[in-house]
């Protein structure tokens, strides 16, 4: 039991949050890819930054400067595609399991004349999260505070469920595939063993009358 908790708030911490930066050129597409279950609410919050790679600096934001943001499902249907100001955040809810693909371009195309300037993209995706609002519990003096916070833990816990679930239908996908694979190996080398057979008997047939065409034997 202890064990299969520690497992269960490991997931539940790893599968909520990512963040990272990134570099990109002008009018250059950088994607990231989650893996994520149906039904699951994702938050993104990104800042953008121009960056001197050869000084090793930030340089002045330029204005205008605006960032297209898309996201497009498992099957290629795009979930959102909206252009955004240097920073900003956005949200999207799957319908589909499997792998959703985000991507960020920039809308300028002069910005990055200057020599050596790149944009870098601070990135933080939270994926399956519902916000505890502490200002909203203290302005509902009336609501018990432990229900609140109970009902944001639950909450949380069906979504690490709902995590669960789809990593075992990944893993029952995986084996399917893996016994698929299996079986054609298996069927494949009994080919290979017939055609081997069946190349020796021909060639002792073939060797045999051959003696016998030159009464050798």
């Amino acid at each position: 039991m202890k064990s299969q908790l520690t497992g269960l708030f490991m997931n539940f911490w790893i599968s909520f949050s990512l963040a990272l930066y990134f570099h990109t050129g002008e009018r250059e597409e950088k994607c990231i890819i989650e893996d994520l279950p149906s039904d699951t609410l994702v938050f993104g919050n990104y800042k953008v930054q121009r960056w001197d790679v050869h000084k090793h600096h930030f340089l002045e934001s330029a204005p205008g400067l605006g960032m297209y943001v898309t996201v497009s499902t498992p099957s290629g249907e795009v979930l959102l595609s909206k252009l955004y100001g240097p920073q900003g955040t956005f949200s999207f809810t799957s319908y589909l399991s499997g792998e959703h693909v985000i991507c960020f371009q920039s809308n300028s195309t002069r910005l990055l004349a200057i020599a050596g300037s790149k944009l870098r993209i601070h990135l933080d995706i939270r994926v399956g999260e519902h916000f505890f609002d502490e200002s909203a519990v203290q302005a509902k003096e009336t609501v018990d505070e432990v229900n609140i916070r109970l009902e944001h833990l639950i909450e949380q816990i069906h979504h690490v469920s709902k995590e669960q679930d789809y990593e075992r239908e990944r893993e029952e996908k995986f084996r399917k595939t893996s016994e698929e694979t299996n079986s054609n190996i298996l069927w494949w080398a009994i080919l290979q063993t017939l055609i081997l057979v069946s190349v020796g008997i021909w060639q002792i047939k073939s060797l045999r009358d051959f003696f016998i065409a030159k009464k050798l034997v």
